[in-house]
């Protein structure tokens, strides 16, 4: 079952989230009144407890994390600016947990907000996200994006991979079997937003992307929240095609087939996920409206 933890200090959306050391850092997001923030907080599960981190030197939502030889690499986001229009940013900032520091690292070919991110050994993986080109009609007429790219961290340059299949934003990546794949997303198309439950699979020998048509998600989801915890894989909550929702799901590739969880403590999206140990951490997100933002955290012992 479900178990509530202790609240964020600041509510917020969209945040970039990883778990190192035993500990959850949480970057950014949107707080309140659709306010993107610099603020870092850092979760200990042995007091249960939030403390700050130093905050991240530019303000954003939408950006992803990637934890990579003890460094936190926070990717892309944006902010919606005065005029109401919305930036969207390449902007790639080092988060190094020990010394609570950050360093500028190299920006991405282009910008990505609300992307997939999945690491691969030395390798981060941004994959597609808000359209550079909408940022004045929004979400609700954003055709997607296709473009993919990857760092290799001991390059520190980033290199244009195959595109996604189909565009969208709002999708999740992960590492499953040793494979990079991207789960659900959502876009404009033809006359209204479409949520997908897609799960395309990419090959960096030969920079393809595939699909087993067994395999897809047991419902249509964007800002979902997705994690892989002993080679299996696990779904919570997003939008769907009726609303955002409380239902979770685990997929395991030796059994082939999802699984339902217990469901969330109530309907969230936009939210981080993080795993220490045997427990899946939720964080933060949209309410059942879509505009209310949580502080609160829930978690699931597996």
């Amino acid at each position: 079952m479900w178990k509530l933890k202790k609240s964020l200090q600041t509510p917020r959306s969209h945040p970039a989230t990883v778990s190192y050391n035993g500990k959850i850092y949480v970057f950014g997001g949107g707080g309140p009144n659709f306010l993107s923030l610099d603020t870092v907080e850092i979760y200990d599960p042995q007091s249960d407890s939030w403390s700050w981190g130093s905050p991240m030197p530019t303000h954003r939502s939408g950006s992803v994390a990637a934890l990579v030889n003890g460094r936190v690499y926070v990717v892309g986001g944006g902010y919606k600016k005065p005029d109401g229009k919305f930036k969207f940013l390449p902007t790639v900032e080092i988060y190094d947990p020990e010394q609570d520091s950050w360093v500028k690292g190299p920006d991405m070919l282009m910008p990505h907000d609300y992307p997939g991110v999945a690491v691969n050994g030395d390798n981060i993986y941004i994959m597609g996200g808000h359209h550079p080109d909408a940022t004045e009609g929004g979400p609700s007429k954003d055709p997607g994006f296709t473009f993919c790219e990857a760092l290799d961290v001991t390059k520190e340059s980033w290199k244009e991979i195959t595109p996604l299949p189909v565009p969208r934003f709002a999708l999740k990546g992960a590492v499953l079997e040793g494979r990079v794949i991207v789960t659900g997303g959502v876009a404009f198309a033809e006359k209204s937003l479409t949520e997908y439950d897609l799960i395309d699979i990419y090959d960096p020998d030969n920079n393809v992307w595939t699909r087993k048509e067994w395999l897809s998600l047991p419902w249509p989801a964007a800002a979902h929240g997705v994690c892989v915890h002993k080679e299996c894989m696990y779904i919570f909550g997003g939008y769907s095609t009726d609303g955002i929702h409380t239902r979770a799901a685990g997929y395991c590739p030796d059994i082939k087939e999802w699984r339902m969880l217990p469901s969330i403590d109530k309907p969230r999206a936009a939210m981080g996920v993080a795993v220490i140990e045997n427990e899946i951490y939720l964080i933060g997100g949209w309410e059942a409206d879509g505009r209310t933002v949580m502080d609160t955290v829930a978690a699931l012992s597996l």
